[in-house]
């Protein structure tokens, strides 16, 4: 597979309880080689500080770092999936990075997830053949949402078409669900132009709708559910 590439991919969020809401919006994603990052000025950044580990470190160093913590070999490749800091801003909900062994086999995925509050989270997965796993949930996301539940995950490495799905099993409750679908779409110049000239400053409107869409849950009676802890602001 040639990378990168940018996905402009369609997000749809769904909640049936215990309201009802489901909002979509358009962006673009970046998946990207760890070894390879390219850099297209103020368009897209990646740097180690927008994600876990120790900023002071690359990001391939600190992936690596946090697999050894769960007794993986140095993968070969790492791909990455996130938003590229645009014009100073990023902020990713969910980055998936691929981690493949010299034979080209999957060692593993890891699906770190951030917070609105400045938290950051990272979960190993032992995908199956399409990508699916499931996995604890034992970090704080939503106002709304305890921590407690079972995720459902498919995430297969993107190739022609972007495809992936997290789905919250809460206790007792319906789950919430969040997908993400794209193609693919060049990454040289003309095509980040492009993808930023139909969705400018797509990492701020994308952070921006998660608020107004928290603020419209709570206005129509969502009960919060509090934070219990400080939220880690790192992982290995």
């Amino acid at each position: 597979m040639t990378v990168p590439a940018i996905y402009r991919c369609d997000i749809g969020h769904i909640r049936t309880s215990p309201v009802r809401n489901a909002f979509r919006h358009r962006t673009y994603l970046w998946l990207v080689d760890l070894d390879d990052l390219p850099s297209r000025g103020p368009f897209a950044m990646f740097s180690s500080a927008d994600h876990c580990g120790d900023p002071s470190l690359g990001l391939r160093e600190n992936v690596e770092a946090f697999l050894s913590e769960n007794g993986i070999a140095r993968p070969a490749r790492i791909l990455m999936l996130c938003h590229a800091r645009v014009f100073g801003h990023v902020f990713n909900p969910l980055t998936v990075y691929w981690c493949r062994d010299a034979e080209g086999s999957l060692l593993c995925t890891v699906a770190e997830v951030h917070n609105t509050y400045g938290g950051r989270h990272r979960y190993l997965l032992r995908t199956g053949p399409g990508g699916e796993a499931e996995t604890a949930k034992d970090f704080y996301v939503s106002p709304f949402l305890p921590v407690a539940g079972l995720y459902r995950l498919s995430l297969p490495e993107p190739g022609a078409r972007l495809d992936l799905s997290v789905s919250l099993e809460p206790p007792g409750a319906p789950a919430f669900t969040a997908e993400v679908r794209g193609e693919r779409r060049s990454a040289a110049w003309p095509g980040v132009l492009a993808a930023f000239l139909r969705h400018p400053f797509a990492p701020l409107a994308g952070s921006a709708r998660i608020r107004i869409e928290g603020v419209r849950l709570f206005l129509r009676g969502v009960p919060l559910v509090p934070r219990l802890s400080p939220p880690p602001r790192r992982t290995p």
